[in-house]
């Protein structure tokens, strides 16, 4: 009976989760031991020591709980990169070439360049030349099949796939079609080889005609992509800010005035020209097309952010 009393009192005064609560009934000596030890260690009127006793199990319970980690500490340090790889991060340049979902216009046209500059390169010379001929858009061909030789000219490329214009027509209409779409730059770069070929070609006939020139200027061999090439950096240098297109057109325009001052293919160096010109004077539409892409970009921006918002609503109502 003095046990019970005795361990009814203690129990009282030891706060709940101590040893002689959990062991208590288990064995009477080991009852009678605890109960001595732990009268041993507190003291009448001092409530202080089960304080700390109360701190001592929370101290325990902290430590058996999952430790909360840091993001920045668990996150190893970058080490620093250098302004110029975070001026080309900054500039995508991933997105100067053709892709066949960011530029489908462009990077068809590419393929199918580089499969008939491959012809150009490996196949027979003899029949090369034949098709040279026949994709020719000349004045005598433009009379007779205005449609098929407009095309087949600007299936090639003089020089190949490493000419300069093969270079101009990546990176340029790669930039163009992402800003206007691929529609929009198909227009700009056929219209500019159209019209081109028609006011050169155009003043050719009309200068046999009148004697200035032989009958064989009627069957000048002419084709190439350069027209089509010089209209879009005349109608992208129009979209760029005014510290980088003015200085495209600049450079390009004065290349193509030394080309004719050499007076080498007076001809072709005043398409050139042309084609530059048609190029700027498309400023005021191609302006008002990149406005309306960019309007419908933000649109469908916003229509995939609000179903991306309302599919979790969708699937909780389910």
């Amino acid at each position: 009976m003095e046990r019970t009393a005795t361990a009814g009192t203690k129990a009282s005064a030891t706060p709940s989760g101590t040893p002689s609560a959990e062991l208590s009934g288990l064995d009477p000596d080991l009852d009678s031991d605890l109960d001595s030890g732990l009268d041993a260690g507190l003291l009448e009127a001092m409530p202080r020591q089960r304080e700390v006793a109360a701190t001592a199990g929370e101290l325990a319970l902290a430590l058996r709980a999952p430790a909360a980690v840091s993001v920045s500490a668990s996150t190893p340090a970058v080490p620093g990169e250098s302004w110029l790889l975070l001026a080309l991060r900054s500039l995508h340049p991933w997105r100067l070439l053709p892709t066949p979902t960011g530029t489908p216009f462009t990077f068809a046209y590419a393929m199918l360049l580089l499969v008939t500059s491959l012809v150009a390169q490996y196949a027979d010379a003899t029949l090369v030349n034949e098709l040279h001929q026949a994709s020719s858009t000349d004045v005598a061909h433009l009379v007779r099949d205005p449609l098929l030789v407009l095309v087949a000219s600007a299936l090639w490329i003089v020089g190949g796939m490493m000419s300069p214009y093969a270079i101009l027509f990546l990176l340029v209409l790669t930039a163009l079609e992402r800003r206007i779409g691929g529609m929009r730059a198909a227009a700009v770069f056929v219209s500019g080889h159209i019209l081109a070929t028609l006011a050169t070609e155009g003043t050719v006939g009309i200068a046999v005609l009148a004697g200035h020139l032989p009958n064989s200027s009627l069957h000048r061999l002419d084709y190439g992509i350069s027209f089509g090439v010089a209209t879009s950096i005349g109608a992208l240098s129009g979209l760029l800010r005014p510290w980088l297109g003015l200085p495209l057109i600049g450079l390009f325009g004065w290349s193509l005035v030394e080309d004719l001052i050499e007076f080498t293919d007076p001809m072709t160096n005043w398409g050139h020209l042309i084609s530059l010109t048609i190029g700027v004077a498309t400023w005021p539409l191609i302006r008002r097309w990149h406005r309306a892409a960019r309007v419908t970009r933000l649109e469908a921006a916003r229509f995939e952010a609000a179903r991306f918002e309302v599919a979790p609503v969708e699937v909780a109502r389910v």
